[in-house]
Order: structure tokens, then sequence, then C-alpha cells
């Protein structure tokens, strides 16, 4: 695996390309909401509060270009926007619930070694 890291061009390395594109918060915290299934948009802004609307539309054109999230328009009036994870999203799920868990599990570690850091506690 760091293979491909040290020997392709940073241009072409496909896995910085599919990192960069899943990697970000934003889309980490948008397959985590939808793990639970589907969702209309409205949700989604309840449920990430801090996320921008344009945001949030630019991430999950983003995931439905990459294939993990779908997007299903229901004929109502006003339409009804759903979106789910896909299959491959639903895959990739699979590999972001640990790091996720280790998150929660760590949290208050975490916590406490960004205090010590901001309080001068850092090498250097």
């Amino acid at each position: 695996m760091r293979d491909i890291l040290t020997s392709t061009p940073v241009e072409r390395c496909p896995v910085r390309q599919i990192l960069t594109d899943v990697g970000d918060k934003w889309s980490i915290l948008i397959l985590i909401d939808l793990s639970g299934g589907a969702r209309r948009f409205s949700a989604l802004r309840r449920d990430i509060p801090d996320i921008s609307q344009k945001m949030l539309t630019q991430t999950l054109r983003k995931l439905e270009r990459d294939g993990l999230v779908s997007r299903t328009v229901t004929p109502s009036t006003p339409p009804r926007v759903d979106y789910d994870l896909t299959a491959l999203g639903m895959s990739l799920m699979h590999q972001i619930a640990p790091l996720a868990g280790w998150a929660a599990r760590h949290l208050d570690e975490i916590a406490a070694a960004r205090r010590c850091f901001d309080e001068g506690g850092a090498a250097g």
C-alpha cells in the first residue's frame, strides 16, 4: 500500500484522490448519518447543524458522483428527495465505523491530551 503513495506522482495517485474526496469531515459525517437509512436533505441539515446548506449540497453531489450516495426524487408537491447509501457507500461505512467507534471511545483521552498541549505541555 505504501508503494502506491511513494511511487505514483501525486496528481495521479488513486489513493490520494479517493481519500481527498471521501476523507473530509463533511463527507464522513454525512456517510455516518446515512448509515442509519435514507434521509431527506432537511433531516441531514438537522443532524449536522454546523454544515451550511451550500456545503451540504456540494458534498452530497460529490458523494453521489463517486457512487457512494444515491438521490431519489419522488414526484409530489413539493418533490420529495431522499439520499441513501449505495452498496459501495455501505462498504465504505464498514471501514469508517471502526474509526468512528475508536474516536468515541477515546474522546476523553484526546481532550486531555489537547488540554495538556495547549497549556504548554508540548515538546519544542
